[in-house]
């Protein structure tokens, strides 16, 4: 990979580009704390060519949002399935504005 084409990553927000330690320090958490996540099934970090996990910026915003969750006396388990629910309603919402407006766009619908 050229230094061209590593640049165009840096706003990418699902490239790994973080490891376990500078994740962990950015959220101000454990790293068992990410490793509990993972075990949960709430992010999936990728493996870099040693074995070792790596977290997008995608991952540490729903690894804050956990922490929030568990930081108010919410059992990780249970904040897990929340921030997961939250995340479909949002796709949901998305979606659903998304169909509004491509059937306000056809002729003859009502507005």
């Amino acid at each position: 990979m050229t230094a061209d084409a590593s640049f165009d990553r840096l706003d990418d927000d699902d490239f790994p580009a973080y490891t376990m330690g500078r994740a962990a320090a950015m959220l101000g958490t454990t790293q068992g704390f990410l490793r509990a996540l993972g075990e949960a099934r709430l992010i999936t970090p990728l493996r870099s060519e040693g074995g070792h996990r790596r977290y997008s910026r995608y991952q540490l915003r729903i690894a804050a949002r956990a922490r929030e969750l568990v930081d108010q006396g919410t059992p990780i388990d249970a904040a897990c399935r929340i921030v997961v629910l939250e995340d479909q309603l949002e796709e949901a919402q998305r979606m659903n504005a998304e169909y509004r407006a491509a059937a306000a766009a056809k002729p003859g619908a009502a507005a």
